[in-house]
């Protein structure tokens, strides 16, 4: 049987993806700014990122006998009633106020890959951030936006609060035109508006200064300097997308349920996390991105929230 890649694509918005296009396995055109970014010690203490930067420079390498990789972007957009609040204690991140993107996407991923395989793929390996795939670079050579100053990809019609999966197939399937247009123009609102000045320079993060590092990878304590400027966020941190003028004027919420704010945690209890045991920890967050950093950084972290509403921010 033919697959086409339009039927890809149509196939992949059934199934409830945003956007889908297809990529080519050509070398990274950024492999020499990975590598800078790496000796920099922008990267922290995600060394992983240096274990697989030849595979990311170099991603026809991934899944041995790929041929094409079909792109897609899930929305998880917050309604206004799920976004940060006047009266909370803390803040979380979109992304996390449900449950794990990895579950939910790669869940989704996966009927598309056996979908492939009952068209004669055969070989349809899905990846949802959790590998040596430089996704973000994919989506972009797919036609699926461009590269922002904040680092995040930008579509110019859904925004930025996106994941994106990406499927890698023996299927040789004719690739997206790359977009190659840098939409942000003059506006440096993204990084104009970073609490902790955490971006280098446009498209260059300093990771060990970014809220989202600093309270979801860092296992340490936090530095003292950036705990003033944390801006409540106790999990992630939404700034540098809501600021967006394309998120502004283009993202909808989800329609995907399982992204949706469950009750817990109480974003507006200070002490949210305090007298919990690491057995009710579990229990309430085994499935969501709150099971990354666990109880005991979470509850570092709303204390350092809770700090950075009373200090003064100097910066």
């Amino acid at each position: 049987m033919t697959v086409t890649a339009a039927d890809v694509k149509a196939e992949a918005v059934r199934i409830g993806f945003v956007a889908c296009g297809i990529a080519s396995l050509d070398a990274s055109i950024r492999g020499d700014a990975l590598d800078r970014w790496l000796a920099a010690g922008y990267g922290g203490t995600m060394r992983y990122l240096h274990r697989q930067a030849k595979k990311r420079k170099h991603p026809a390498t991934i899944t041995p006998g790929a041929r094409s990789a079909i792109v897609v972007l899930e929305n998880y957009t917050a309604p206004a009633a799920e976004r940060p609040q006047s009266g909370d204690a803390f803040k979380i991140a979109a992304y996390a106020r449900g449950m794990d993107y990895h579950i939910v996407t790669l869940g989704r991923l996966h009927i598309l890959t056996q979908w492939l395989k009952q068209r004669g793929a055969g070989l349809a390996h899905a990846w949802v951030d959790d590998g040596p795939v430089a996704d973000r670079e994919l989506a972009e050579r797919a036609g699926l936006g461009w590269i922002g100053k904040n680092t995040m990809l930008i579509h110019p019609r859904i925004g930025s609060y996106t994941f994106i999966g990406t499927v890698f197939t023996d299927l040789e399937l004719p690739a997206n035109t790359s977009m190659t247009t840098d939409l942000c123009g003059t506006c440096t609102r993204c990084l104009d508006a970073c609490p902790t000045d955490a971006f280098v320079t446009e498209r260059v993060l300093d990771a060990t200064r970014c809220l989202s590092y600093l309270t979801i990878e860092s296992k340490g304590e936090l530095p003292v300097e950036l705990v003033p400027r944390s801006d409540g966020w106790a999990f992630g941190c939404d700034i540098c997308n809501d600021v967006c003028p394309w998120n502004e004027k283009f993202s909808t919420p989800t329609s995907v349920a399982e992204f949706g704010a469950r009750p817990a945690p109480d974003r507006r209890d200070p002490a949210a996390f305090d007298n919990m045991s690491e057995a009710d920890f579990s229990r309430r967050f085994a499935d969501t991105p709150l099971a990354r950093p666990g109880l005991e950084r979470m509850r570092r972290n709303v204390q350092a929230a809770r700090a950075s509403h009373t200090k003064p921010v100097n910066r």
